[in-house]
């Protein structure tokens, strides 16, 4: 299925979603699932089935959940992009489309000011490749300081930037990012 293209699952009662196909914690392929028969809409509460990265939640078509907790397995509905990877589209006012992990997730994220760090319940504004900054979710945890290892770019506390580590030498060159 293409989640470019909502109504790309032969099923017209199914979507097509980002999962991790390899049980690890990364959406990295998609396939299509049923949409809850009484689906949650772009901005609403979320929930997913088994872990966050099933693919399976209660979100209408087009969106999926996002920023989801993994002890609750509660989250947000986002829209996901329309359009094509060369030309994408967000309807929701105030987001860009990002398109990440090789293409398997294309996203409306909320659009931020990196100097106010503004973005909403605690989430990072950072900077992506060639778009605007934008609001993702936190996962520095107890991490994240200056200097310390990193691996994602929002594995960085609010104000900081996972770069290469080669670009200082306080960092770790052990470690890919700092």
């Amino acid at each position: 299925c293409d989640t470019f293209v909502p109504e790309s699952c032969c099923d017209p009662k199914q979507k097509c979603a980002a999962f991790a196909s390899d049980g690890g914690g990364q959406w990295n392929a998609v396939k299509c699932v049923l949409v809850d028969p009484d689906p949650d809409q772009v901005g609403e509460p979320c929930t997913v089935a088994d872990d966050a990265v099933s693919g399976v939640d209660s979100c209408e078509q087009g969106a999926m959940c996002w920023d989801v907790d993994d002890v609750t397995l509660e989250g947000v509905c986002v829209a996901l992009c329309t359009g094509t990877p060369d030309d994408p589209v967000c309807a929701p006012v105030g987001t860009t489309c990002i398109i990440t992990n090789d293409g398997v997730l294309n996203l409306c994220l909320p659009t931020c000011d990196p100097l106010t760090q503004d973005c909403a319940d605690g989430g990072l504004c950072i900077a992506t490749e060639g778009d605007p900054f934008v609001c993702v979710i936190d996962v520095s945890g107890d991490a994240g300081a200056l200097f310390g290892p990193c691996e994602y770019l929002n594995a960085c506390d609010a104000g900081l930037a996972c770069v290469d580590s080669s670009g200082s030498a306080m960092c770790d060159p052990r470690f890919v990012g700092c």
